[in-house]
């Protein structure tokens, strides 16, 4: 699920609000907590469209959907896991503390993001689910552009391409 799975909301909230605190440029950290942010709002449309597709399901809906299993833990509440019913674990998300580190994973985590919402785009038709899906994808594709962007002026303030045994902002190896 978009939710709680290694690809979700959840994750991506988590990863970029935590790696903000190491980051030595202000307007990338910035741009991790507004980001992280947003993916909060995220995570409650997710948690909303899952709420309402299964609040009035009746008992024989739920065994007919295979939803029976989670029934049994949960009723109908929303619990961070993923699509295949693996609970939310800290392990789906990185945090380095090294910035050139961090923001090919995050650009990596927003297209593995919009992959996943593209999957769910095929899978349904209802267009009370589909228009937020879709919406929510484009945010992915602008939050890997942003990343992207970051990732350049990172790079940029370095004063090299990735090197940092030649910048003294990096302690290097002894």
């Amino acid at each position: 699920m978009v939710f709680g799975g290694p690809d979700g909301e959840l994750a991506a909230s988590l990863r970029y609000l935590s790696q903000r605190y190491s980051v030595p440029y202000r307007d990338v950290a910035g741009l991790l907590t507004d980001i992280g942010t947003e993916e909060l709002a995220h995570m409650e449309m997710i948690s909303a469209i899952v709420f309402q597709l299964t609040k009035d399901l009746t008992i024989d809906e739920i065994k007919a959907q295979g939803f029976d299993s989670y029934f049994v833990d949960h009723t109908t509440g929303i619990y961070p896991a993923s699509a295949a019913g693996v609970p939310f674990t800290a392990s789906y998300f990185q945090s380095k503390g090294d910035i050139i580190t961090d923001l090919h994973e995050d650009m990596a985590a927003e297209q593995k993001a919009r992959t996943t919402y593209d999957n769910i785009i095929m899978l349904i038709d209802d267009p009370d689910i589909l228009d937020p899906i879709k919406f929510l994808r484009e945010r992915e594709i602008v939050h890997f552009q942003r990343f992207g962007e970051a990732l350049e002026r990172t790079k940029d303030r370095l004063n090299c391409r990735n090197f940092y045994a030649f910048n003294p902002e990096f302690p290097t190896a002894k």
